[in-house]
């Protein structure tokens, strides 16, 4: 098949569905690929390195439509390049087909098949093929660097001879793949970062990332993520008014808010209004990446960045991942070839179109003439709903007491038990052996105890350097078969000389061991 990428005419995308590495991939599985003319010049791939990869340049959208078999997009099609599509032939594009009925009726009417990356499963297998993860990864990062542009003081705190500066106190609403990118770019930036998601499953990956989790004084049961293929799904109202008076007691404290919450086929909740705005301070940023739904706060305009009349600055940028248009391509035309290698099976070149398989059936939207959306819910649950931990109790003084006498006694009996059965042990060799073994044996006994309470009272961190010195020390034995060595028997000779050559091993790789182990302790 020929894989044609074609150039976007969305204004001010920058990205591109195909680069030369991703080309070469694709050739790998038995397509031909092409591309439109100047289609990677904005996120900096030239014609030239295409050509060097192997693909073909076409001067036109019209030349690529018609050569190609399988057509790639980023963005969705507009209603002149639906109608471009013939029988037969494959989309794979960002589509949202919950919001675009005109253009579903448009392909099927043309009999072409669509291959939506927005609604691709989030089922664990389909992980390489998530282009909605791979570019709210993206826009998620750089909404905390728009923040940072337009925020005026440091992200962390700094104690400097010019005086203290405080650390920037950072809110996230929102913890999906963009919530949690912009959680590990705030915090790696030395910001406070406060964090709230309406699924209690995320609370743990939030805190493991070094943010704090806002939790609602609120008694209503968990959402249970599986049931919404891992996304947020819409709150009840006493669940979104207690959600809004948490937001209120926050807005004067925080510096920066970054909205990302989005609910699938709907505009996107209005989570920061216009009060909790006039209460922010002064120079405070609300970066919204809702805002090509709508947006999360009540004064975000789409594709602008405003001021409001107390100083907060409100940034609706809607083309965030296109800001980082060569990473975002990079990323996105992964998640196409992953795509293309599932339907290209046999890895011959032949689109193989199985509607069985969970993944492309979900994000075929438009096949055979038939529109195929919405699809079934997969075989496969997203995710489970986190069961609560059950909190230790915390004991009481007199419980905690007990608790370690009881361990002291435990062990004393187990010391003593031990000492008892060694000493029977050692009388009873003591009744069958030579005085001259028994002395050596005594030795060995407590050098073995020794060493025994020596390793066991040291860090875990420290066995490894601890029990190489210990070796080499004890390879102290070199002596004797130095002694030997003179000796006139040849077998004698051997061994000693065996011996030696051992022994020297064990000392000198003992202490270059235990010197490289310590080494990994020290700062420089």
């Amino acid at each position: 098949m020929k894989i044609g990428a074609l150039k976007e005419i969305f204004e001010g995308e920058n990205r591109v569905a195909m680069t030369p590495d991703s080309a070469l991939q694709l050739q790998k599985l038995g397509h031909v690929c092409c591309i439109e003319a100047g289609a990677g010049a904005k996120a900096g791939f030239s014609d030239a390195t295409y050509v060097a990869a192997g693909v073909e340049v076409l001067k036109t959208a019209a030349a690529v439509v018609k050569a190609a078999d399988v057509l790639v997009k980023v963005r969705g099609p507009e209603v002149k390049e639906a109608k471009a599509l013939r029988q037969g032939q494959t989309l794979i594009s960002f589509f949202w087909p919950a919001q675009n009925a005109e253009l579903l009726e448009i392909v099927k009417e043309r009999g072409a098949t669509v291959v939506a990356m927005d609604m691709v499963p989030r089922i664990s297998r389909a992980q390489k093929m998530d282009a909605l993860s791979s570019m709210a990864n993206i826009a998620g990062y750089r909404a905390v660097i728009e923040a940072g542009n337009n925020f005026g003081r440091f992200f962390t705190g700094q104690v400097t001879a010019a005086g203290k500066v405080p650390p920037a106190k950072v809110l996230i609403v929102g913890a999906g793949v963009a919530g949690l990118a912009a959680i590990g770019t705030s915090t790696s930036l030395g910001a406070i970062t406060l964090a709230f998601d309406v699924r209690p499953e995320v609370a743990e990956q939030i805190e493991s990332m070094g943010a704090e989790f806002v939790y609602l004084d609120f008694a209503e049961a968990a959402q249970d993520g599986a049931a919404t293929g891992g996304y947020a799904a819409p709150s009840s109202p006493e669940f979104r008014g207690a959600q809004l008076k948490k937001f209120r007691e926050l807005a004067p404290s925080v510096d920066i808010v970054i909205t990302t919450a989005l609910i699938p086929g709907r505009p996107a909740p209005k989570l920061w209004t216009k009060d909790m705005v006039e209460m922010m301070k002064p120079g405070s940023v609300i970066v919204d990446l809702a805002a090509e739904r709508g947006g999360n706060c009540d004064l975000t305009v789409p594709d602008e960045k405003i001021v409001t009349e107390n100083g907060v600055t409100i940034v609706g940028y809607t083309d965030f991942p296109s800001r980082m248009a060569a990473q975002a391509s990079t990323l996105y035309s992964t998640n196409i070839r992953h795509m293309l290698t599932d339907l290209t099976p046999k890895k011959d070149g032949v689109i193989a179109h199985n509607m069985e398989d969970d993944v492309i059936r979900g994000a075929t939207v438009a096949h055979q003439g038939a529109v195929t959306f919405p699809p079934p819910p997969p075989k496969i649950a997203a995710i489970a709903a986190q069961k609560p931990k059950e909190k230790a109790r915390e004991l009481t003084p007199e419980e905690r007491r007990a608790a370690e006498t009881a361990a002291f006694k435990a062990e004393t009996r187990n010391q003593v038990t031990m000492l008892a059965v060694g000493g029977a042990v050692i009388l009873l060799a003591g009744l069958f052996a030579p005085a001259s073994f028994m002395s050596h044996f005594i030795v060995f006994v407590l050098s073995c105890f020794v060493g025994f309470q020596v390793i066991w009272n040291v860090s875990h961190s420290l066995h490894t350097p601890l029990m190489a010195v210990t070796n080499a020390i004890s390879s102290i034995i070199i002596l004797g078969a130095l002694m030997q060595i003179g000796s006139g028997n040849w077998l004698v000779v051997t061994l000693a000389a065996l011996s030696v050559f051992m022994a020297g091993i064990n000392i000198f790789g003992g202490f270059m061991v235990t010197r490289r182990m310590l080494a990994m302790f020290q700062k420089s």
